[in-house]
């Protein structure tokens, strides 16, 4: 089997922290951190707890935290509310009442932070499983993807690195390794929507009123997967661009130009013309005010980091 190859640009690129994933003043922090992408996730895992899992973990979280820890956006805020939690190395296992309460993107980012402070590329990905369930829905989910230099671009899901969650959801696999056929990145799922290979409604996120599914929903997360890629790595409720906020409002306009996008981001991803997407299309470009759809806190305008 050849060695895989990462450009040197986009070896890079993906090794720099972006302004989502920098720790700013917490940097000094970093310097105990392993170098070893499994330990990383582990350190990720012990810091954090999904606001899903309360239940699991036994622990009544509290509102605010609940409504709140997810809506930081920059790991710097992150590492600012762990530390007032905890102020031990960030290698120290934290009592579940100290994490931050995130979601999977949080996860991700964090990891994608501490891989990229050690030199290793590494970006997050958007887009859906099936290992959260038993049915074939395929929920709405971020991991981290990052560069082996023996097998090139690897799946990693930081939020398994709990013997007690990959019990819970009977994970079969390695989370550093996560199979490609159960993570679908966005683009994946949305070439399999247009083909008629899947149904756009086993494709959703649930919220505290309901589910959302749908052709419109996975486009969104299309867009979201292409930022991602740019290093622009948005709260997953961050809305701009070319859209549709129901899958009546889709049109053929929207939906030509996912299937551009998803031709570059559904399988190995092109470096070079994925930025310059990003960069000239303004259907596409995250602009520096989005719209929050906050599930908890309720929409309203961000503006983002310069």
């Amino acid at each position: 089997m050849p060695t895989p190859h990462l450009a040197t640009d986009a070896a890079a690129f993906y090794a720099a922290q972006s302004l989502f994933s920098d720790p700013g003043e917490f940097t000094p922090l970093y310097a105990g951190l392993p170098a070893d992408p499994r330990e990383l996730a582990g350190v990720v895992r012990d810091l954090m707890v999904h606001r899903l899992e309360g239940d699991l973990f036994a622990w009544a979280i509290p509102q605010d935290r609940l409504h709140n820890d997810a809506e930081t956006r920059y790991v710097d805020g992150i590492l600012r509310i762990v530390t007032a939690r905890d102020d031990a190395p960030l290698t120290r296992r934290r009592e579940v009442g100290d994490r931050f309460v995130g979601v999977c993107r949080d996860f991700a980012l964090l990891h994608c932070s501490f891989l990229r402070h050690v030199g290793i590329p590494a970006r997050i990905r958007s887009g859906f499983v099936d290992y959260f369930g038993t049915d074939g829905f395929r929920f709405d989910h971020v991991v981290t993807e990052y560069w082996d230099p023996t097998r090139g671009w690897l799946l990693a899901d930081p939020q398994l690195a709990d013997p007690l969650v990959v019990e819970t959801h009977k994970v079969r696999f390695d989370p550093m390794d996560v199979p490609r056929d159960r993570f679908q990145s966005a683009g994946d799922a949305w070439q399999r929507i247009r083909a008629g290979e899947a149904d756009p409604k086993s494709y959703g996120v649930a919220l505290p009123d309901g589910l959302l599914v749908g052709e419109w929903f996975v486009a969104g997360n299309v867009r979201l997967d292409l930022a991602a890629l740019n290093k622009v790595e948005t709260l997953l409720w961050d809305v701009w661009g070319t859209g549709a906020g129901s899958d009546e409002e889709m049109t053929d306009t929207i939906r030509e130009l996912y299937d551009t996008v998803a031709e570059l981001t559904a399988g190995e991803v092109p470096y070079s013309a994925t930025r310059q997407l990003f960069a000239e299309n303004d259907g596409l470009r995250t602009p520096r005010t989005v719209t929050s759809l906050a599930p908890f806190n309720g929409p309203g305008e961000v503006t983002l980091r310069g």
